[in-house]
């Protein structure tokens, strides 16, 4: 019996090193991105990272009679329930009204998410200076002022650095002149060192009796006490003993050092849907003696572990046909320089959403101000990205409607103007709920024309070059009746900087909007018989989010750093130069 073991996903797909399309490879790959590692450490939402905040202060108030104040900020996490947590706090600097304190402050920075917080400055007491700050009681010193902010925009300024107005805890100072304070925001990444390789074996011992194996290679990292840790999987190559697999992107974070001490254990496996994968061979080498293959265009022999004291050296070799030191930015390396989301909204106004008059429609507006559920997707999912948008100007379409012009429209201005675009999120609330006055409830149930219409936008944003990526936000209830079309318009939109999220509200069959959705890593393919370059769709279905405890935020945006991340990664995009200040 050969050794094997069980992948419960049994997927194809390569996960934990950032994949690639290699235009020049004939091979019968599975067409998936890997997932980013960046995201899916630590055990996290898609996007989390160690964000450390420096600050210092200006002008600040002197309560001293006989000296200057002893200046001290601690930091503060606003909850949704308006309590507040306290995140950490920095030395106190003895005499200074114009501080800049050493101590950085963490804080966990998670995308999906709006994080308010609340900055307490105040003078410690000279009977204090001697204990350490944790130890203060914060009653018993003097308040000096309050500066608020969201996490997301001090990361988003050029050079993450925010200057915020003092003010008293009554939200009142201004005009007194209290001072500022001023954060820096910091991403505490070890190192953005990264090692692209493109690996391919050849003589593969053949696993399969009818055919020849499947092979896709697992690279785990050795650990203390003799175990590993997988890290990365690539792809799945079909019926191939000498194939060669997409450019895996392994992160310092994953590999650890290019050392010899510290080496990878690579695995070739035969893939098996149930999941029993066979061991074809597994070898180990640290990550400079893969730099070393490379560039004296050696092969490495596999072994099979042996009962005995010898392992059984395999005819079967891995090759190291591309080994490229780099720099990987992350996504805040480039939302701080500059680069934008730009955020756009579809509303559907086909009739199965119900007359908006009547209480059971999916359309009706509460008096008592209780959203239905396309505000409440309109509300989250804009307000979490309005801080990545510069100018918060944010296209507005519905679909499925009869516009006062008395013709069906599957794609018209919800403000109904010439222009698309509305002022920030309040303005797609107001539009919305005025297209309900003025639009009557029709059909069908079309995606294309406002895939179209949102890619056009992506479009021009490519040939300007200005580093926006659009988000699209499409809320419907109903099966769409253009499958094929919209599976047409989404292939073609993956070449573009867009993303597509999907809210499906009410309790419509929405199995369709699975296979949009590409996660059980089958990508898209066009009529003509294209397939998607990426995975541009995320969808949710409210009444699941409605019955538990994740939002309709974090359950839609999980995906979306890594999409941005792929888009320009995979084009070479860089960031942009940091402006000095």
């Amino acid at each position: 019996m050969g050794l094997c073991f069980s992948d419960v996903r049994g997927g194809k797909q390569a996960i934990g090193g950032t994949s690639q399309q290699n235009p020049n490879s004939n091979n019968n790959a599975a067409h998936n991105d890997a997932v980013d590692f960046f995201f899916k450490s630590n055990g996290q939402q898609a996007l989390f990272t160690q964000v450390e905040l420096s600050l210092s202060a200006s002008n600040l108030l002197d309560r001293d009679i006989t000296s200057k104040s002893d200046p001290m900020v601690v930091l503060f996490a606003k909850k949704r329930d308006g309590k507040l947590e306290e995140v950490g706090r920095t030395e106190v600097i003895l005499n200074n009204l114009n501080p800049t304190w050493i101590q950085k402050i963490t804080i966990a920075y998670h995308f999906e998410m709006v994080q308010p917080l609340v900055f307490h400055v105040y003078d410690v007491d000279t009977s204090y200076h001697n204990k350490p700050v944790k130890s203060l009681k914060l009653k018993d010193q003097e308040f000096l002022g309050e500066a608020n902010c969201v996490l997301s925009e001090i990361v988003t300024r050029q050079n993450r650095t925010l200057t915020i107005q003092l003010q008293n805890r009554n939200g009142h100072g201004i005009l007194r002149k209290i001072g500022t304070l001023t954060a820096h925001a910091e991403e505490t990444i070890a190192s953005r060192t990264t090692v692209e390789l493109t690996l391919r074996c050849c003589h593969l011992a053949n696993k399969d009796l009818f055919s020849l194996s499947d092979p896709f290679l697992r690279i785990s990292r050795m650990v203390e006490g003799g175990g590993s840790v997988p890290i990365c999987k690539t792809e799945v190559v079909n019926n191939n003993l000498n194939p060669m697999w997409r450019p895996l992107c392994l992160s310092m974070q994953q590999f650890g050092s290019k050392a010899s001490e510290t080496p990878l254990v690579i695995e070739c496996f035969d893939f098996n849907s149930s999941g029993n994968h066979v061991l074809i061979g597994k070898l180990q080498k640290s990550v400079a003696d893969l730099e070393t293959l490379h560039r004296e265009k050696n092969g490495a022999n596999f072994v099979i572990p042996s009962s005995h004291v010898r392992e059984k050296v395999l005819k079967g070799q891995l090759f190291v046909d591309r080994f490229l030191e780099k720099e990987q930015y992350s996504f805040l390396d480039y939302i701080s320089s500059g680069f934008e989301l730009n955020f756009m909204v579809a509303v559907d106004f086909t009739a199965s959403n119900g007359n908006p008059r009547n209480p059971d429609s999916l359309h009706y507006i509460d008096p008592s101000g209780r959203l239905n559920s396309y505000q409440q997707a309109i509300m989250e999912v804009g307000h979490v990205i309005q801080f990545y948008d510069s100018d918060r100007r944010f296209p507005a379409w519905g679909f499925g409607g009869k516009t006062p012009a008395g013709t069906v429209s599957h794609c018209f201005n919800l403000n109904g103007s010439a222009s698309f675009e509305v002022e920030g999120v309040d303005g797609i609330m107001a539009a919305y709920a005025t297209a309900l006055h003025n639009v009557s409830l029709s059909g069908p149930t079309l995606f294309g024309p406002v895939i179209n219409t949102a890619a056009q936008i992506a479009g021009q944003s490519v040939s300007n070059n200005n580093g926006k990526y659009l988000v699209l936000l499409i809320i419907t209830d109903g099966v769409i009746t253009d499958m094929q079309e919209t599976k047409d318009s989404l292939v073609r939109a993956s070449d573009l900087p867009l993303s597509i999220l999907i809210v499906g509200v009410g309790g419509a069959d929405f199995t369709q909007m699975e296979i949009l959705d590409a996660d059980n890593g089958e990508r898209l393919q066009s009529s003509t018989g294209r397939v998607a370059t990426r995975d541009i769709v995320q969808f949710v279905p409210m009444r699941e989010v409605n019955s538990g405890q994740i939002s309709v935020v974090q359950a839609l945006l999980e995906e979306l750093p890594g999409q941005f991340l792929t888009y320009f990664r995979s084009r070479d995009i860089k960031p942009h130069a940091r402006h000095v200040c």
